[in-house]
């Protein structure tokens, strides 16, 4: 990485994704979850605190340093026990349906290859076990659309790569996990074409 990947981006994703505001849509998007979770992207920890009481463990993988230092003390705190526990959402290093549940929040714009890293979870999580995850992406009206478009180039470039016309829940159906609970909104404390958000919860079928 470079330096403005490996020590600025980290700071300020830690800004815009550990707003307040977005509280609440954690804990809606965590209250599913139980037993052992693997969270890909976990990033600086913002859903440390709201893992609902069923959740016995989690499996953090974050690839970048700065990020997982930012998150220390929160993770310190945490009534989870949690454990950084790979780099790579897309080559993940656990053995097949170890997990209870997957959680992803803001990630999956930022995965090169999405499909990859879907596949890995759906691996991961045992047969019947649930995904959890809120995301940005692709907006349902033409109009934020052809923002998006214009603006995406910029937003990979500077954002980590973060793309913003993924069709998330269409990504996440495509790779065999079966939904069974979404919402899609704009949320009120982001500009639209950053802002088209879909926060659900899919299964593994048996």
């Amino acid at each position: 990485m470079g330096f403005y990947e490996d020590r600025i981006l980290p700071r300020i994703i830690a800004k815009t994704c550990g707003m307040p505001a977005m509280n609440t849509l954690r804990a809606r998007a965590c209250e599913p979850l139980t037993g052992e979770v693997i969270e890909v992207g976990f990033g600086s920890g913002f859903n440390v605190g709201r893992y609902p009481s069923a959740v016995t463990r989690i499996a953090a993988v974050e690839p970048n340093d700065k990020a997982w230092e930012l998150g220390d003390e929160r993770i310190s705190a945490s009534a989870v026990p949690i454990d950084r526990a790979g780099l790579d959402g897309q080559r993940l290093p656990f053995g097949d349906a170890v997990f209870d549940a997957a959680l992803s929040t803001f990630t999956l714009c930022t995965i090169p290859d999405l499909q990859a890293a879907l596949a890995e979870l759906r691996r991961v999580v045992r047969p019947g076990g649930g995904f959890a995850f809120l995301e940005h992406g692709r907006a349902p009206d033409a109009g934020v659309r052809r923002w998006q478009r214009r603006i995406e180039p910029w937003q990979k470039r500077f954002g980590g790569g973060c793309h913003l016309t993924r069709d998330i829940p269409e990504d996440i159906r495509a790779s065999g996990w079966d939904v069974v609970d979404m919402e899609t909104f704009y949320a009120d404390a982001s500009p639209r074409p950053f802002g088209a958000f879909s926060l659900g919860f899919a299964r593994r079928p048996n």
